[in-house]
């Protein structure tokens, strides 16, 4: 089978690619521009375009069985249209990896939730790796000790990061779901928190098995509750699979597996010495990153945490912008910079930083800032004298910090 995916070097698309060309699917795509997963796709012989995305490419592909795209692509994109003209067979790419689910004959081990997702399912990717348990999986994110997306033919298991975006997550019916935590979110696609709750409820009843998070086993030494929660999660999942796949493993042999985890790209990721970015764009994100910073600047015997936040979508922080008054509690000082604007509202206000410090607990701790060669100088500044360099941003913001601590 032939299958053509656009957007393919993202996050989210190119562990699909490695996962499909592992299975035997013959893969190609396109991109508007080199993402994330870009060299793991040519290390993997996947043949891909990086350009206008106008047709051309999906042109010369001959026979394509299967057109597959993300919720963010347009209605009217080019290559889209061009495959439906063609009566090439094009679906979001949930319905092709359910379609690799069954195919495959794989248990889903699902992780959603409003926050904590990335990380639980890297770590439940670096634990099997560890223990050697047969699972493939994909995940939303560049893993360190390992490719992104994995599948060999004596799998079991199939983890993955179920995203609540779009309903996308409503296309499975996992074998064993982990809930981390649900908070209000998305605003542009559930318009209300009972709407956002309905749709985890309906996750949860299409799940043959459910774990919920919350609680921490005492013998984690991860820094931060959150991460701790986040291991406690993937153990429990772990006992599952072990049960399920006959073999034995210890508790004492999961937490030791967990206690070393290296961490993700953008999740709590250090990018220098003493400077870390993190995906963080909801008050509770930051409100449990800050915590892990903290605990991270007394162990590296910093002076304290200095934060850079990016919110992310207007539309979003019209619904959580309540929720920032205390959420950086524990920051010695807070750079705020303007929203990372993407699929908005146009009829809504756009909330400057001065409309998001004004009513914060604390006003005196956050400064309005630019993402300018003025804020790079303070920043390099702040931590030549100790202190601990946080990033929190979905945006460009990590681009920029990385320039800026890139190693000369």
């Amino acid at each position: 089978m032939n299958i053509y995916i656009s957007g393919i070097s993202g996050t989210g698309m190119g562990p699909l690619a490695l996962m499909a060309k592992d299975a035997g699917f013959n893969v190609v795509g396109s991109d508007k521009q080199a993402g994330p997963i870009a060299k793991e796709l040519e290390a993997a012989g996947i043949s891909f375009e990086i350009g206008a995305q106008d047709g051309t490419f999906l042109e010369k592909q001959g026979e394509i069985d299967w057109f597959v795209y993300t919720s963010a692509l347009p209605k009217d994109h080019p290559e889209l249209k061009l495959a439906e003209e063609k009566g090439i067979k094009c679906t979001k790419r949930d319905e092709f990896i359910a379609f690799l689910v069954e195919k495959l004959n794989l248990k889903m081990v699902a992780v959603a939730g409003t926050h904590g997702k990335t990380t639980t399912t890297s770590m439940l990717i670096w634990a099997v790796k560890q223990l050697k348990l047969p699972a493939a999986y994909l995940v939303g994110t560049t893993l360190g000790f390992a490719e992104s997306g994995s599948y060999k033919p004596n799998d079991k298991f199939f983890i993955y990061e179920a995203d609540e975006y779009d309903r996308n997550f409503l296309a499975f019916h996992p074998w064993l779901s982990l809930i981390t935590f649900v908070s209000y979110d998305h605003p542009d696609i559930y318009k209300t928190p009972e709407d956002y709750l309905a749709a985890f409820k309906q996750f949860e009843s299409q799940s043959e098995k459910v774990i919920k998070g919350g609680e921490t086993n005492p013998f984690l030494k991860l820094a931060g509750r959150a991460r701790r929660e986040d291991a406690t999660t993937a153990i429990k999942a772990l006992h599952e699979m072990v049960n399920e796949a006959n073999v034995l493993k210890t508790e004492e042999q999961m937490v030791n597996v967990l206690n070393k985890f290296p961490g993700v790209g953008r999740r709590f990721e250090k990018i220098a010495d003493g400077v870390y970015s993190d995906y963080a764009h909801h008050p509770e994100e930051i409100t449990a990153t800050i915590e892990i910073a903290n605990e991270q600047a007394k162990i590296l015997n910093k002076k304290g945490v200095v934060a850079i936040y990016e919110p992310h979508q207007n539309t979003r922080q019209h619904e959580v912008k309540s929720g920032y008054r205390s959420a950086f509690s524990g920051a010695e000082k807070v750079f705020w910079l303007p929203t990372y604007l993407t699929r908005e509202n146009p009829e809504l206000k756009i909330l400057t930083p001065e409309d998001f410090i004004k009513d914060l607990d604390e006003p005196g701790l956050a400064e309005a800032v630019e993402m300018d060669d003025d804020l790079a100088r303070r920043l390099k500044n702040l931590a030549n004298k100790g202190y601990l360099i946080l990033l929190m941003t979905a945006g460009p913001a990590d681009e920029w910090l990385r320039k800026i601590f890139a190693k000369n």
